[in-house]
């Protein structure tokens, strides 16, 4: 695939001004915004005066007509009112053909956006399909307050090339239906069963032929006898009381007493 380039792919992305009164051309905007995260500005202030310090120069050679770059206000109005989901398909197709040959893996995962959190409101939750092989995120959704990462993982694998993939997985995406949306889009997949799901846990050791794990999984979950284990002492047969132990207090304060909790040992 040949390479886009940036300015090429945000021209695809719909306007959704009404014509009259587009004082500002889209791909020339949506340029500075990007032009503003890749130097480091956070904030749509930073981004406005970017435009400002930099004067006509910098404004003609992202392609506004007028060499003035847009106010914060403009800004603010305008990305608000961005379809997200078409930005994001832009830029997945724009990494999408930057992408090296060979590449065989995607990992979907779900993750709270670090300082997206507003006071009593939580921080924006997202799905994100990251290419290890490339140390590049392919595409990400926002999860609604109404769905779960699953539904979010099934509308952004719509978006992405999965033929020839590996599409790798924790357990909350374990779903048949995205396990069917990764089939039909000529991809693999490994996704994580937990305990949690015994049936199905049971049913992969069994298609794996490991018998002898599904017949642990299903004892795991079955009912157990009525009443203590070894009689009504509670106590299993051939094992005695235990032995009394006075208390000592030089045992509690040694960190070998309890190597992980203490932090002496290695792997807390």
């Amino acid at each position: 695939m040949t390479p886009l380039a940036l300015t090429d792919v945000l021209a695809t992305i719909p306007d959704p001004r009404s014509r009259h009164g587009c004082f500002h051309p889209l791909p020339a905007v949506l340029g500075l915004v990007v032009l503003g995260l890749l130097m480091g500005k956070k904030s749509l202030s930073a981004i406005a005066r970017l435009g400002r310090l930099y004067g006509p120069p910098l404004a003609h050679a992202l392609g506004f007509r007028r060499g003035k770059t847009p106010a914060k206000s403009m800004l603010s109005d305008l990305l608000r009112a961005l379809d997200p989901q078409a930005v994001e398909a832009a830029l997945a197709g724009w990494v999408a053909s930057r992408l090296p040959e060979g590449l065989t893996q995607l990992s979907l995962d779900g993750k709270t956006l670090r300082g997206s959190r507003d006071g009593e409101l939580p921080g924006q939750h997202l799905v994100s399909a990251y290419a290890p092989q490339a140390q590049a995120v392919l595409g990400q959704l926002r999860v609604d307050g109404k769905t779960n990462e699953h539904k979010a993982a099934l509308r952004l694998l719509g978006i992405l090339p999965l033929a020839g993939k590996v599409v790798v997985g924790d357990a909350a995406f374990c779903q048949r239906d995205v396990a069917e949306r990764v089939v039909a889009g000529g991809g693999d997949y490994v996704l994580i069963v937990k305990a949690n799901q015994p049936g199905l846990a049971t049913d992969v050791a069994a298609g794996f032929g490991f018998e002898e794990a599904a017949r642990s999984i299903a004892a795991a979950f079955s009912p157990g006898p009525a009443g203590p284990p070894g009689g009504a002492g509670g106590q299993h047969d051939g094992q005695g009381a235990r032995p009394a132990r006075a208390a000592d207090a030089a045992d509690d304060r040694h960190p070998d007493a309890a190597p992980a909790v203490a932090g002496a040992g290695a792997g807390l």
